[in-house]
């Protein structure tokens, strides 16, 4: 334990600089998919600095389904900006959304404010464009504004740490499921899961512009809820396997909790991981990633998820169950790894050789054939009750003959456009064959990590 004092310690010590404090806007979104209401629920000031850079204040990707603007009220002047999904976003498009409202509690944070600002959420209509949803004035001084401990600070370990928080991209790895006899099983796979992101690029060739911090709230049971299972959980974080009842998604809807023990860390993004075995994970761009720790494939979801979260990829296979409808309106979608090759355009016309076909073939129908087998034998091996390992094998086997099949192929090393992405079989392309956004592969394709490095340059002074 003197080396866990020791490393904390330091933590706070490497925490001096010089920034405002965070402020985080805590509200209720309520609806369903014929109505959406916001209403505030508390002002909080947090006990930390800001982690980010306040010459970076404003996103210039735009890359989630809502965004919220913060603008001086005596000036208009613009002061910040972040554009980000939700829970929500998610789950009005599933078919409870048509049959019950639902209120999911979300936060918006960033730096706090001299003086009164109005706070203005905009949401992509069906053309992807942005609309004003709600707004709100706050005074960020105002005396009622709850003032945040850092009741967790004890528990919070930097695992790597490259300068202060203001000029690097802060990751927070929090664990949910771990008792007090697991906290050095959390501190091991937390590096571990450090290493294996910057094992892969880009994060590899920018791993200095990251800081890592990792905090486990303790548990009195070991694991989280699998309700599937008949598993229940009372996890500090109140993740969950079973989100929106598809079985291998893992959410918690528990935002304020989440932020309140969150608070303790400087934090741009975090990744959640759960003491299971069972495969499974879910990433929501701006909000967290999750991923089972002890799961055959904890480094690729890990690392999958975070796709989705931090840089707001989208998933690029189809031939897999999703717990949320796909839309039947092709147009162009706002995330960067996926295309509707309007007009024969791709988002990465720069990046292509000209001598490249659009739609660029590839083994569509021998993969397809192959994947809907596939998932009729994962269907049964799950209504069975089969052991996790069995699982894991047919991962592992699907995998290699993905692999073998793309070895082969005509185009297997090109960008192009190839037909198949964003959960449709038709009308969505992706730029390459193959990408840890489309199979269990090791490394993201280059229009992914392109996207990756823009966020990584939106956070971090380089």
């Amino acid at each position: 334990m003197d080396k866990f004092f020791l490393i904390t310690m330091l933590f706070w010590t490497n925490l001096s600089f010089a920034q405002v404090q965070t402020l985080r806007v805590d509200f209720y979104h309520t609806g369903d998919v014929n109505q959406e209401i916001f209403s505030l629920d508390q002002v909080v000031i947090e006990p930390l600095a800001w982690p980010g850079s306040l010459a970076q204040s404003l996103d210039t990707l735009n890359r989630g389904k809502y965004r919220f603007i913060v603008k001086d009220k005596a000036t208009n002047k613009v002061l910040f900006t972040r554009s980000f999904s939700s829970i929500y976003g998610e789950w009005e498009t599933t078919g409870e959304a048509k049959k019950i409202k639902r209120t999911f509690h979300e936060s918006l944070r960033f730096p706090q404010p001299e003086n009164r600002v109005k706070i203005t959420i905009e949401k992509r209509d069906h053309n992807h464009q942005f609309q004003v949803v709600w707004q709100t004035e706050i005074d960020p001084n105002h005396y009622l504004n709850h003032r945040e401990s850092a009741m967790y600070q004890q528990q919070v370990i930097a695992i790597e740490q490259n300068g202060s928080p203001e000029e690097k991209v802060d990751i927070l790895i929090m664990g949910d499921g771990y008792t007090v006899a697991e906290l050095g099983k959390f501190q091991k796979t937390a590096k571990a899961m450090t290493e294996a992101l910057f094992a892969t690029s880009p994060f590899k060739e920018r791993r200095k512009d990251f800081n890592i911090w990792a905090i486990a709230p303790i548990s009195s049971k070991s694991g989280v809820s699998r309700p599937s299972t008949s598993t229940y959980r009372d996890s500090p974080l109140g993740v969950t396997y079973d989100a929106f009842g598809s079985e291998r998604y893992v959410l918690t809807s528990d935002n304020r909790n989440f932020r309140r023990i969150a608070s303790s860390a400087p934090y741009d993004f975090v990744e959640i991981l759960v003491n299971n075995d069972t495969y499974g994970g879910g990433g929501i761009f701006g909000l967290f990633s999750t991923a089972a720790a002890n799961s055959d494939w904890a480094n690729y979801v890990f690392i999958h998820e975070f796709g989705h979260h931090f840089a707001g990829l989208a998933d690029e296979y189809y031939t897999s169950s999703v717990a949320y409808s796909t839309t039947k309106n092709i147009i162009e979608p706002y995330e960067p790894n996926v295309t509707a090759l309007i007009a024969g355009k791709t988002k990465w016309q720069e990046k292509l050789d000209k001598s490249t076909p659009l739609p660029t073939s590839w083994p569509k129908q021998q993969y397809e054939q192959h994947s809907y087998q596939y998932q009729k034998i994962r269907a049964q091996l799950r209504k069975d009750n089969k052991p996790e390992s069995e699982m894991d094998k047919l991962f592992h086997d699907n995998q290699n003959i993905v692999e073998a099949m793309f070895s082969k192929a005509e185009n297997n090393s090109v960008i192009g456009a190839f037909e198949g992405a964003n959960y449709a079989a038709k009308g969505y392309y992706r730029s390459e064959m193959n990408c840890i956004m489309f199979t269990r592969t090791t490394e993201f394709c280059q229009v992914c990590q392109h996207a990756i490095i823009d966020m990584i340059n939106l956070y971090s002074s380089h």
